[in-house]
């Protein structure tokens, strides 16, 4: 008996790893698929007169007039069977017992199996051929042909049907599993595993696929890296460009600010020339005052919990950003006024309500100057809160609302009060005195609800809100409508109404790029571009009218120019247009690639055209480019890189990574980049090293390297780096079948090393510590042949939930029992449960 694998007569090594047992001629396999059975069909099972095959062996028979003989093979007269023949027929019956005897001894199944194919049994009339399950008696009686059982309604199986000898099995196509029923397929849901995709995981019949979220790319079949956009004609910035995660960044040189498109640089107009964007109006009629503030354009709402909201208008200057002159920055500095207030109300809660009145209020601006108060401002950023306090004595405790209201604003000292006799300093502090006036009556308005905005043409006043009634709906805060009995705010391109209280799209001429507003902002001028503008506009490029590629103007609407030659535009909306360089001509006017330039060759994939040297130059290592005729490479995703510079294509940009998670019970090891290809010159090393009184068993579900490099590229296991240490698995070549095998060590030690030849998709290898208590039954498991022995078992050890509760059991058999009949039906093939159940409750129940 071989003592490694526990067969019978015959081990062999199976093509895709694992072992077979098989037995000699007339023998088979037991149910134990070591064991071997002596059959009928050698030497009759050393029956002298009929044979029969039972689960223990052959059981030998006899013809009429014969009994077995006490050894149980041989065949010996009844005593009773010897009568007297009459003398007048002695001859007669002499010659027929003659006939009978020679008759039955040519056609005893002990000589040759009687001629039958398979199962020979002795009758009075002969002998009586039969074939077992999966075969059919031929018209000779003798002889048994395999049904192929595929021929009809493709054997009942979903996909695929394949005869076998006796028998058949059914199969799926990629991305399926076979169903418990071992006909029916059922797709995979790879979607479901742990791990599929790094972001967004779709499942299709047979497949899946991985969606990356904006500003990540796909990588690896299943990885998302951050795409460095500005590796991709500097992300389109005109000046700089930094890239962030999922994102980039345009920014200016110093003495620019950037454009609306967010690309384009325009220079920053200096302090006397800067145009303010808000205006404060306070008025005096009959005895009261009301104050307007008006925001043209720039205005951000924000809607905050507790009925509070917040609103931006125009645009801060940034110290940041100051203008390099020191002389110009130092009377930026001095002519720059900001201040901060806060009005604070005892009862109250924030709210923003539409109003019908500003306009006819702001009549009595002009006739009554000498009763009103006009301020203008750059930037203005308006808080409402609401909060709670207590009130009462200590035993009678009252909660009410408190209402804030702050305002920062900032604004410009006026240049036009600066005089020989007052200065800068002198001016400023006049403007600071009529905005603390402007402050004081501001306080006093909005006390009496008389403070009212104007945001990108629509009236509102600041207000308090009413209590609501107990049992009325809660009420959204502005920018918000009621869905589901929920406030949701009001999507990009659309507004919140308050008269009609719902999320109205912009209209015609406005855009909106943000959640939760309550006013659009206007499109640019367009009453030159002769296009119409759109409705719902989502950002300031869905207005209409932009520049179309090939084209600019001074502030990317028509009416645009065509780029002039030497130069090109490939996007729309733009203030100007790239350089060829090298002093490059384009065959055209209205250039929209740097195709378009008149270079002096043409680079293939994998290079870019360098327009100082007006040569074709290799996209060095960490880039690609899959395009004819471009002046720049691409950098790989994230933290990818390529084998070799010259790449053409994002699936050669490769983590180097090693992968995998190590845990005392549970684990995996990962080739880098899997599943896509690994790359070129990269070694591994993991070490599992268990708790104390736990061994390790190892899957492999199946592992991909290219046997064309001479195993050159290789996955060992060993107790330790020493090459003379006891090795529990090695291998240089692509196994499609999976294995599972223990450690012959308490721990593990193991490598994967590749060289600068063909590459492939690498390994996933699962493993799992179990008590060494259990080292017998575990082996006696993943040793037997029958874990192995057809596609429905080998589809379980690569199918990751059943791995997965597989593991459970194995690493502690006990939870074996905690599944249930059915859950276990459901999971796995009849033929894999009757193996674990009898190996299982065998070890765990000796004595039942």
């Amino acid at each position: 008996m071989n003592k490694d694998h526990g067969c019978g007569h015959i081990c062999k090594e199976a093509p895709k790893g694992g072992v077979d047992c098989e037995c000699r001629p007339g023998f088979e396999l037991a149910r134990n698929q070591r064991d071997c059975i002596l059959t009928c069909n050698h030497g009759n099972g050393g029956c002298q007169h009929t044979c029969e095959d039972a689960e223990d062996g052959p059981v030998c028979g006899c013809h009429p007039e014969y009994t077995v003989h006490a050894n149980g093979k041989t065949c010996i007269e009844r005593v009773e069977a010897t009568t007297e023949i009459s003398e007048n027929n002695v001859t007669a019956g002499a010659d027929a017992d003659k006939r009978v005897k020679r008759r039955l001894l040519m056609e005893t199944c002990a000589v040759n199996n009687g001629g039958c194919d398979r199962t020979c049994k002795d009758t009075s009339t002969g002998v009586h051929c039969s074939c077992p399950i999966g075969f059919t008696l031929q018209l000779d009686g003798k002889t048994c042909k395999d049904i192929d059982e595929c021929q009809t309604s493709n054997g009942g199986c979903d996909h695929f049907c394949k005869n076998t000898v006796g028998s058949f099995d059914c199969s799926c196509k990629k991305g399926f599993k076979l169903l418990t029923d071992e006909k029916l397929c059922q797709d995979i849901d790879e979607c479901s595993f742990e791990r599929t995709c790094d972001h967004l995981c779709i499942n299709h019949p047979g497949t899946f696929e991985c969606i990356c979220n904006e500003g990540y790319t796909l990588f690896g079949f299943t990885h998302c890296g951050d795409i460095n956009e500005c590796s991709m004609n500097n992300g389109g910035c005109q000046h700089i460009c930094i890239n962030t995660l999922g994102s980039y960044q345009c920014h200016c040189n110093a003495g620019y600010k950037l454009h609306w498109n967010k690309k384009d640089c325009v220079e920053r107009p200096l302090p006397d020339v800067l145009f303010p964007r808000v205006s404060l109006h306070c008025i005096k009629t009959g005895g009261n005052d009301r104050c307007f503030l008006i925001c043209p354009s720039d205005v951000h709402f924000a809607s905050g919990l507790e009925d509070s909201y917040s609103i931006k208008c125009g645009n801060p200057f940034s110290p940041k950003k100051k203008i390099q002159n020191t002389n110009e920055s130092t009377i930026l500095d001095l002519s720059i006024i900001r201040t901060s207030i806060t009005f604070k109300f005892n009862q109250g809660k924030c709210n923003l309500k539409k109003s019908k009145m500003f306009q006819d209020a702001l009549h009595h601006v002009i006739p009554e100057k000498h009763n009103s108060i006009m301020e203008n401002f750059y930037y203005v950023n308006l808080t409402c809160s609401s909060g709670k306090k207590t009130l009462g004595d200590l035993g009678k405790m009252k909660a009410a609302r408190e209402m804030f209201i702050s305002a920062d604003f900032e604004l410009e000292t006026d240049q036009k009060e600066v005089t020989d006799t007052c200065n800068l300093s002198c001016a400023r502090k006049r403007t600071e005195k009529r905005l603390r006036k402007a402050i004081r009556t501001l306080r006093k308005v909005i006390n009496k609800e008389q403070f009212h905005i104007r945001l990108s043409g629509v009236d509102h006043g600041v207000a308090r809100k009413p209590p609501r009634a107990v049992g009325m709906q809660e009420l959204c805060s502005p920018g918000q409508k009621h869905v589901d009995n929920k406030c949701a705010s009001c999507s990009v391109g659309t507004y919140f109404d308050g008269e009609r209280e719902g999320c109205i799209l912009c209209p015609n001429g406005t855009y909106q790029d943000n959640e939760g507003q309550i006013v659009c902002e206007p499109c640019p001028n367009l009453q030159h571009s002769g296009d119409s503008k759109t409705a719902g506009a989502r950002s300031i490029s869905e207005c209409g009218g932009q520049c179309s590629p090939g084209e600019y103007s001074a502030d990317g609407f028509k009416p645009c120019l065509a780029c002039p030659p030497g130069t090109y535009q490939p996007e729309p909306g733009r203030t100007s247009c790239f350089a060829c360089g090298g002093g490059l001509m384009t065959k055209i006017t209205s250039a929209t690639l740097f195709q378009d330039c008149e270079t002096k060759m043409q680079c293939s994939p994998g290079h870019f055209y360098n327009t100082t040297m007006h040569r074709c130059i290799r996209c060095p290592n960490g880039t690609y480019q899959p395009e004819f005729g471009q002046n720049y490479c691409i950098s790989c995703p994230g933290n990818t890189t390529t084998d070799y510079d010259g790449s053409t294509n994002i699936m050669h940009c490769k983590d180097r990574h090693c992968g995998g998670e190590l845990g005392e019970f549970t684990g995996y090891i990962e080739s880098p980049n899997y599943p896509g290809n690994y790359p070129a010159n990269t070694e591994c090393t993991w070490t599992i090293n268990p708790p104390p009184k736990r061994r390790i068993l190892i899957v492999v579900p199946e592992i991909f390297l290219p046997i064309e490099d001479e195993c050159g590229d290789y996955l060992v296991m060993r107790k330790s780096s020493s090459s003379n240490s006891v090795t529990t698995y090695e291998t240089c070549q692509t196994y499609e079948r999976p294995i599972a095998f223990t450690s012959r060590s308490k721990k593990l030690w193991i490598q994967f090393k590749s060289n600068e030849g063909n590459s492939a998709k690498g390994f996933q290898v699962p493993y799992v510590t179990y008590d060494e208590d259990y080292q017998e039954l575990i082996e006696d498991i993943v040793r037997d042949g029958r874990l192995y022995a057809s596609e429905n078992h080998q589809e379980i050890l690569k199918d990751k939930k059943l791995i997965k509760a597989l593991f459970d059991v194995l690493a502690h058999p006990q939870n074996y029992f905690k599944y249930t009949a059915q859950e276990s039906r459901e999971m796995f093939p009849r033929s894999f449960i009757r193996l674990l159940r009898s190996k299982v409750s065998r070890f765990l129940r000796p004595y039942k």
